[in-house]
């Protein structure tokens, strides 16, 4: 896993490691990518790149695709703010896009994203 995807952080034990590791080994998980850094969503405050897209088994799970964002914190408290800035602008554009089977959020661990697509 780690040998193949760079994440932010360090190493198996940050909450990037600890969430790829989830996605690694997760039957309901067909692919999974870590987007690059060119990978960018203009915003009003500047570009911002969310972490992750994923794929799910498509008769498991009620979102097919699914762009994450990964933070060791939900709180926005925790949050520098351009960053937060950034996520809102990302999740009001992700809003419009949405449909019954795309969906972009912000969570913290592999079981808030489970919660969330199996909502």
């Amino acid at each position: 896993m780690l040998d193949y995807v760079v994440i932010d952080g360090k190493g198996e034990n940050s909450v990037e490691g600890r969430f790829c590791k989830a996605l690694d080994t997760s039957a309901d998980v067909v692919v999974y990518a870590k987007l690059p850094g060119g990978f960018k969503i203009p915003t009003p405050v500047g570009n911002y790149t969310p972490d992750w897209a994923i794929a799910f088994e498509e008769d498991r799970i009620k979102y097919l695709y699914f762009v994450a964002e990964t933070k060791g914190s939900l709180s926005s408290l925790d949050l520098r703010p351009i960053e937060k800035a950034k996520i809102d602008c990302a999740r009001k554009l992700f809003d419009t896009l949405s449909t019954e089977s795309i969906r972009y959020d912000y969570l913290e661990t592999y079981e808030d994203l489970m919660d969330l697509v199996q909502s």
